[in-house]
């Protein structure tokens, strides 16, 4: 894939609400799955598809802690990208709001 594509496809994940949503997130810290369910209010099959979107693109990265899929940004190498995130509002309030418990 040549360059102007791979960033046309990366840019299409940025179209999407919750997958910017996810993005302003990990922003903020590494989180799993349930605590992006939780400050998302949406189903778990469906932040894992966005997930997987994400992943697929190279925006995120995941890292098993024990039992757990942990994520985080690789946005690193991607100035496009980073650039994008850099208007994203702020979501620390929602992931300070977060229930204090273990994944599950």
């Amino acid at each position: 894939m040549d360059h102007l594509q791979e960033i046309a496809e990366q840019f299409k994940l940025l179209g999407d609400r919750t997958r910017l949503a996810i993005l302003a997130l990990l922003k903020e810290r590494d989180l799993c799955v349930c605590e992006m369910v939780d400050a998302l209010n949406l189903s778990q099959p469906n932040v894992s598809q966005h997930l997987r979107k994400l992943k697929a693109g190279g925006l995120v990265h995941e890292t098993r802690k024990g039992k757990w899929v942990y994520y985080s940004l690789n946005v690193e190498d991607k100035k496009h990208v980073k650039a994008v995130l850099e208007y994203l509002p702020s979501l620390k309030e929602k992931i300070l709001s977060l229930p204090n418990r273990i994944c599950e």
